[in-house]
């Protein structure tokens, strides 16, 4: 059974939304208006590709805030398995939780996935730039983790 969520496309303007961090805090997309955010999902914390793509952002945040990009990272992870995740890897931007994925859904980052022999159905890795007037200025489905954060940073010149 497949079940796809609708893609998003550049200039659209981007779902608004939110969601508790790894504190419980509520954290939305209009906390950001004026602002350029990289809004990147991802499937589960603490897992191999989770972790070497949230590394690669905590590792290149301060570029990306110096090029005027702050960044959230969404998965369907509760709050407290989100504050571990950040704890444990130092990670320096919010980790929002979206439990019902249906942040994922309305961006389009939902939907089957295959993993070696096993398929699934959850939230796919991707990441939505927002630009400060909430459209998309970037988008990108099926992303690999390794090496993402700088393809990214190569195509908004950073």
């Amino acid at each position: 059974m497949s079940e796809q969520s609708t893609a998003l496309s550049v200039g659209q303007q981007a779902p608004a939304f939110s969601l508790r961090n790894a504190e419980g805090e509520t954290v939305s997309l209009s906390d950001y208006a004026g602002q350029n955010v990289i809004v990147y999902f991802y499937p589960k914390a603490a897992t191999p590709g989770c972790t070497t793509e949230a590394c690669d952002f905590r590792d290149n945040l301060n570029s990306l805030r110096s090029s005027g990009y702050a960044v959230l990272g969404i998965s369907p992870d509760e709050p407290e398995t989100l504050a571990s995740f950040s704890s444990d890897e130092s990670l320096n931007f919010p980790l929002l939780s979206d439990p019902g994925n249906e942040v994922a859904k309305a961006y389009g980052s939902y939907g089957t996935k295959t993993f070696g022999e096993k398929t699934s159905v959850g939230t796919l890795r991707s990441t939505a730039v927002v630009d400060p007037e909430g459209k998309i200025s970037q988008i990108e489905y099926g992303v690999d983790a390794k090496g993402h954060v700088a393809r990214l940073r190569e195509v908004l010149g950073i």
